[in-house]
């Protein structure tokens, strides 16, 4: 009886291991203009390889957009496409241009954004917390 159980463990496990592999995820297609939400945060040496100071006008996209960009390695976030492309965010009638350095963890929407102090400051006073703003991406 043992026997049986162990050759029958054994070959769902032998099916298990030889299954097809789960299809990629479609692309991320990024909209002309997205709406979200924008934080500030200290950069420093970010997920793009890119080492920045409050000074600078850069930007963090959230970890969703940022993983989900097309042509994306697996093991190099440096190596993401979306590093270095520019970001026009619009917020209460002010504009800002910052440089995409890196990917943020702690950003709650998948099209949210936290920026350098700088770059917010552009936007909003920092005591305005979290703000809704208009983007897109070049």
């Amino acid at each position: 009886m043992l026997t049986s159980i162990l050759a029958a463990a054994a070959a769902l496990f032998a099916a298990s291991v030889s299954a097809a592999p789960l299809p990629a995820p479609a692309p991320l297609v990024l909209p002309s203009s997205i709406t979200g939400s924008a934080t500030f945060y200290t950069p420093g040496f970010g997920a793009c390889g890119f080492t920045n100071a409050a000074t600078d006008l850069v930007v963090a996209v959230a970890a969703a957009t940022f993983d989900a960009f097309p042509g994306t390695p697996l093991t190099d976030n440096s190596l993401n496409p979306i590093c270095g492309k520019t970001v026009t965010a619009t917020s209460g009638g002010k504009t800002v241009q910052a440089k995409v350095v890196d990917r943020c963890a702690g950003c709650l929407g998948a099209v949210d954004l936290s920026f350098s102090p700088a770059a917010f400051d552009a936007l909003a006073s920092p005591t305005s917390g979290p703000i809704a703003v208009t983007w897109s991406l070049a």
